[in-house]
């Protein structure tokens, strides 16, 4: 193998902190918060938590202010990392998760509306109460119909990462297979949400594959973070 084919150890390393920092904001911000705050059909009581726990829904929307920008960084190491392993498909890596950070940015819209309309009094002059509590609760499920949408483009990008990194040379292949085969767990919850709401099969697989997508990711992280990449023999 080409010694100008193995990334930086130093590289790898900042993906692995940039991968275990998106995990831990992430799983804050779209993990806990949702669950917190939102009770589905329910916009008294998610009105209620909204109000309740505003501090903790503000710092929730930074975290994921910061998860965006770690991607974007993220994503620019990575496709340094593996561009010469097949230089086309990890530019279609780089940009579908570019599309993913940019839904993400804008989904935030469907964040700031809600504080927007239960934080001013002067919407109280048009508005019922309870009418902006609807309107929040809308907002906010908004948010998490959003979340499929962008996970669509993660799970495209995920299948081309683990493509690139099994071909690599210079992580072990497991790790590859591992990262496309979690990549259908996103699709599959997008694809099932959307077209059959409720279905127990779909969300029963989507769950099975996004375990996979769990450990895959993990365990690059922590093989970048740790191991870096193979010497060349």
């Amino acid at each position: 193998m080409n010694f100008s084919t193995i990334p930086k150890q130093m590289d790898s390393r900042i993906a692995g902190v940039l991968y275990l920092l998106i995990a831990i904001f992430s799983g804050f911000s779209m993990g806990y918060l949702p669950n917190l705050i939102i009770a589905t059909g329910d916009a008294v009581t998610t009105a209620q938590n909204l109000q309740t726990y505003s501090g903790i829904f503000r710092v929730g929307f930074a975290a994921d202010i910061l998860v965006i920008l770690l991607e974007i960084m993220l994503t620019v190491i990575l496709y340094f990392i593996l561009k010469k392993v097949h230089p086309k498909i990890a530019l279609m890596a780089l940009l579908s998760r570019f599309a993913m950070a940019v839904i993400m940015g804008v989904n935030l819209l469907n964040y700031l509306i809600p504080m927007a309309l239960l934080d001013n009094p002067t919407y109280l002059e048009v508005f019922h109460s309870d009418q902006l509590q609807a309107l929040a609760l809308l907002f906010l499920e908004a948010h998490q119909f959003v979340v499929l949408i962008w996970g669509l483009f993660f799970g495209i990008h995920l299948a081309l990462l683990g493509f690139l990194v099994f071909k690599s040379g210079f992580y072990p292949k497991i790790l590859g297979i591992l990262l496309i085969i979690g990549s259908f767990g996103y699709t599959t919850e997008s694809i099932g949400k959307f077209t059959l709401p409720g279905n127990e099969i779909f969300e029963m697989l989507a769950m099975v594959l996004l375990g996979f997508a769990v450990i895959g990711e993990l365990s690059f992280a922590f093989w970048l973070l740790i191991k870096g990449a193979k010497q060349a023999v």
